[in-house]
């Protein structure tokens, strides 16, 4: 009876906390702002896990037992789908942001993002803080924008790769890197950081962050919670922390 009780109770207790969100790093300060006007209606406070979505992707894929995963890209949401990890039906693609070059707030020079534009030499001897190219989304729309406007060559060998976009944004702010290049939500959250330039929409893929429950979830307010993202509510929540919404 005692075990019976026990394995009642497992179930029990999972559902007296939020469902699990495995969120990218970039979602930090919205995603828990979200979380608390959910929590204001009376339900459960989500738990979230900030990470790159390169590496949710893979927890996903390992097995983790969360409920929901919202990317800053498509591509790992596509990897994770292709696998068959996602509840049928539950992705949307909700959000939308930009990408900046940033450096310290005490560096008051201003960098015009255009083609060609002299990057290299804005680095001097220091490297340029970006997500992992090979992995991290901002990384990757790094790469891509930088390639696309032509100096992605003078400054390849000059990276500092992170391992997601706040670990980037960290190396700027404390000066361990004279720019960085993040989203422009980063640069808004963070005030040890200026934007220095922005790249054009046009230099990368377009920023996309979709959402999508899990095929495993079973958590009873995991769908509940995803509509309140894409409800006008919770976009209304992102848009204050400058992120676009669809």
């Amino acid at each position: 009876m005692l075990l019976a009780l026990t394995a009642i109770g497992r179930p029990a207790m999972a559902q007296s906390e939020g469902p699990l969100v495995l969120a990218a790093a970039s979602l930090q300060e919205a995603m828990t702002a979200a979380a608390d006007g959910w929590a204001a209606k009376g339900h459960p406070r989500p738990r979230i896990s900030f990470a790159a979505s390169s590496a949710l992707a893979r927890q996903i894929e390992a097995g983790a037992p969360a409920d929901m995963f919202v990317s800053a890209d498509e591509p790992w949401m596509d990897e994770v789908q292709t696998r068959g990890l996602l509840r049928k039906g539950t992705r949307v693609s909700f959000l939308t942001n930009s990408l900046v070059l940033v450096a310290p707030r005490s560096r008051t020079q201003a960098i015009t993002v255009k083609p060609g534009f002299p990057l290299a030499r804005a680095l001097g001897n220091g490297r340029l803080a970006v997500g992992d190219p090979a992995a991290v989304p901002a990384g990757i729309y790094a790469k891509q924008a930088l390639t696309r406007l032509g100096v992605w060559d003078s400054v390849k060998d000059r990276l500092a790769p992170a391992e997601n976009v706040r670990a980037a944004l960290a190396l700027v702010t404390r000066g361990v890197a004279p720019l960085g290049v993040v989203y422009g939500t980063d640069a808004r959250a963070d005030p040890g950081v200026r934007v220095a330039g922005t790249f054009p929409a046009s230099s990368h893929a377009p920023i996309s962050y979709p959402v999508a429950l899990l095929a495993t979830s079973r958590h009873r307010d995991a769908e509940g919670f995803r509509r309140y993202l894409l409800s006008a509510e919770g976009k209304a929540v992102f848009r204050r922390f400058g992120f676009g919404t669809r």
